[in-house]
Parts: C-alpha cells; structure tokens; sequence
C-alpha cells in the first residue's frame, strides 16, 4: 500500500497543490496497478499528526509520501531531513503558532527521509522534471509532519526489535516515508509575476516518478546534491 497526504490550503490560498497533486498521483498509481490512497491533512499543528497516524494505522502502507506547498521555489523539493522543531512564523488554520517547541517531546533532534532522494532526483530529471533535494523542510506545519512521520517509522523500527514492547505501533518496521515540497500550482500565480510554478499534472507525474522509483530501489544512489548554504 502507498500512502500520499496533502495538506487544506492555507494563508488565504483557496487550493493547495500538494493536496491536487497528491489526490491525482494516487488515482495515476491506482491506474497501474498500485494500491494506493490519499489524505488530506489539516494545516494545523497536533490535528495534522493525527489525521496522519490514523491514516497510517488504516492502510498499514509501505511507503509514504508526504507532501506540502513550499510557495516561492522552483522546484520539485525532495526533502533530505526533518528537524525536532515548530516555529511558526504565522499562525496555522486554528490561529496556533508555536515557538520553538519540540514535535515530540524528548525526541531525537532530527531524522532522515527513508526515500531515496538521490535516485529520485535523478529519475526526476531523466523526466525533464525540475527537481533538488533540499536540506531544510522549513520550521512550520510541513515539517512538523515531516518529522511526525519518520519517528513513528523509527519507533516502528525499534519495537520490532524489542521484546519488552507491548504497544501498538503507528506504523510498521517496513515502512518507508519521507516528504516533498511542490511549488505553487499555475493558477495560483498573477501572470507575469516571475513567481516560479508548475501545472499540477506535472506535480502528480513527480510524485508518481518517485512512489516508482522508490518502489524499486533498496539503496540510494551516490550522486551530489548538497549545497553550499
């Protein structure tokens, strides 16, 4: 099972690409062959995490892709690393905005995505799909899932290999996920703004390009893509 979430618009947008390419690349995925679903998260800090958990204890997936707006970049964002961290520049859709408060309290200040980015990105770009992987997920409600999704992966992880444990996990110890960043859709920018977009048919094709991608690859691939700030 592959699991694709999008969030609500938010900051007065009335659409969210990430949750319109989200819904299209589940039905693409299903097309092929895949079982495959979508969710819409809340763009609210706590109520995000839990319409997440309760998707991810429904389907039991194996991979997760999660995805959100990151309005103002060019690209296709494969996001490399999710920080411990909210702080909230403006508030989220139920006015909260925390400030340097922790995601999970007492956890580990940062996870890696479990996709593979590298490969991803390179599958991108054989599409002729403008891609990068990014190093920084942002401090708003992106990342709070972000980082919501990979521990309840690494918790998975550990209580397999525990025989002390006793709770239900969240996930489960073969789960994949990490998250994308998608540039505003078309529509949402005035005509001859400069404000980089992209059609959101071509957003849905990356995000199948890389449920594909990941679906058949178990090591990343070297290839550079840092930055240098």
């Amino acid at each position: 099972m592959i699991l694709l979430t999008g969030f609500e618009p938010f900051g007065g947008e009335t659409i969210n690409p990430s949750w319109v390419a989200a819904e299209a690349a589940s039905a693409t995925l299903r097309a092929d062959g895949h079982a495959a679903a979508a969710v819409e998260l809340p763009c609210v800090f706590g109520q995000s995490v839990v319409v997440l958990r309760e998707a991810l204890q429904h389907h039991k997936p194996e991979l997760v892709i999660c995805v959100g707006q990151a309005g103002g970049r060019p690209r296709i964002s494969l996001e490399r690393v999710a920080i411990n961290c909210d702080d909230a520049r403006i508030p989220d859709n139920a006015g909260n905005r925390p400030v340097d408060e922790e995601v999970i309290p007492g956890g580990p200040a940062a996870y890696f995505s479990s996709l593979p980015v590298k490969a991803s990105l390179a599958a991108l770009r054989s599409a002729g799909i403008p891609a990068e992987v990014s190093q920084s997920a942002g401090t708003y409600v992106c990342n709070h899932v972000f980082y919501a999704l990979m521990h309840a992966i690494n918790t998975a992880q550990e209580q397999s290999g525990s025989a002390n444990s006793d709770s239900e996990a969240i996930a489960t110890p073969a789960t994949r996920g990490g998250f994308i960043h998608v540039p505003y859709e078309t529509q949402q920018v005035p005509k001859g703004s400069g404000t980089p977009s992209l059609p959101a048919a071509v957003m849905a094709e990356a995000l199948a390009v890389v449920v594909r991608t990941a679906l058949a690859t178990t090591a990343d691939i070297r290839l550079a893509a840092g930055s240098v700030h």
